[in-house]
């Protein structure tokens, strides 16, 4: 009889456990798919720039420099933040060249 009061906590702390776990995964799992499709779409972002950049018949020296600030945030392999900015950047830097060849 002295080991079952020792069951409820136990039983009561596993619980608890698995509910912490039960909120917590699917958390880390979501930042996590969002962090990788941010790099995923900034990567994208930057090839699409240098093939603009490629095309292009002139040079444009604020989208090469926003260009190259884009690559030095995948350099730095920062978190979402910076795949979002490091996107922004390239999506900038593209949009400079295309409107240059107009």
């Amino acid at each position: 009889m002295s080991l079952t009061w020792l069951v409820w906590p136990i039983g009561g702390a596993l619980i608890v456990a698995a509910g912490f776990a039960v909120v917590v995964v699917p958390r880390f799992r979501a930042r996590e798919r969002e962090r990788l499709v941010a790099w995923s779409a900034a990567r994208a972002a930057i090839g699409s720039a240098a093939i603009s950049r490629d095309a292009a018949r002139g040079e444009v020296a604020e989208a090469e420099r926003l260009l190259a600030r884009a690559e030095a945030l995948v350099a730095d392999r920062g978190g979402t933040a910076a795949a979002r900015t490091a996107a922004d950047c390239a999506e900038r830097a593209d949009a400079l060249w295309r409107a240059a060849d107009e």
